[in-house]
């Protein structure tokens, strides 16, 4: 049998695409993160499936559980939140999972950072304005940063950022960030995308982290920063602009 590891998108049931409910309505056994995860996207699991909800387990008794399953010819779907590109183990679990001889697939997932993008109602690439998204993270419990991946360094490219795992530490980012976007730089957070509880603060580089403090947020959060987030530039893109559509009807 093949491990199958699915993207769960940011939380909603239908925010899955339908090659993952496929899945999860076939699956005897799913492996789910708890901690981001909205009870009601397992409502496409059948009633007999075993469920095992992974936020209290290390990789090694998560990789076991995928390979028991395997033995014992059973399918098996590992979900992980948004899309399973982006900050998910899928690395670490699937050398594990090559390592034991076990056949492994991905399924794609709506990433948090779009989700959150759609919510907030802003395209992260305006034109003449931002090009570029930068998705990232910060270092505080966590697995130490590349050296050659700082925020600073990010920041100066003026591109749209996209802070993951980043909530706890809003404050200290927001005084990194200044020098290069200014305060006055809109910044969006939101919380637990698509979910019942989801909570939106929209804010500056210098307003944010009061929102977010008195908002008590401490995980489950994308922030968001750039000024696309202003959306008031008056330039359009050259795709869709009447001359390059005249243009292109003359040389018919």
């Amino acid at each position: 049998m093949t491990v199958h590891f699915v993207g769960a998108g940011p939380g909603a049931a239908d925010l899955l695409t339908l090659r993952a409910a496929a899945l999860l309505g076939a699956a005897d056994v799913v492996l789910y993160p708890g901690t981001y995860l909205d009870a009601e996207v397992l409502s496409h699991c059948r009633p007999d499936a075993r469920l095992v909800d992974t936020q209290d387990l290390d990789l090694d008794r998560i990789t076991a559980a995928l390979v028991d399953a395997h033995a014992a010819g059973l399918d098996v779907v590992r979900l992980t939140s948004g899309d399973p590109s982006l900050y998910s183990a899928l690395h670490e679990q699937t050398r594990r999972l090559d390592a034991a001889g076990v056949p492994w697939d991905v399924t794609p997932g709506v990433p948090a950072y779009a989700a959150a993008a759609a919510i907030v109602g802003r395209e992260l690439t305006v034109p003449l304005v931002a090009q570029s998204v930068v998705l990232t993270r910060t270092q505080a419990r966590s697995t130490a940063m590349p050296a050659t991946e700082s925020l600073a360094a990010f920041a100066a490219t003026g591109a749209t950022l996209v802070l993951h795992l980043a909530i706890t530490r809003t404050r200290a980012l927001m005084d990194e960030l200044s020098a290069s976007y200014g305060e006055a730089c809109p910044v969006a957070v939101v919380s637990r995308a698509t979910q019942p509880d989801e909570l939106v603060l929209r804010g500056t580089v210098g307003t944010i982290a009061d929102l977010v403090e008195d908002a008590g947020l401490r995980q489950a959060a994308v922030i968001l920063v750039g000024p696309a987030l202003a959306s008031a530039s008056a330039a359009e893109s050259y795709l869709y602009s009447t001359v390059r559509v005249a243009r292109k009807e003359r040389l018919r």
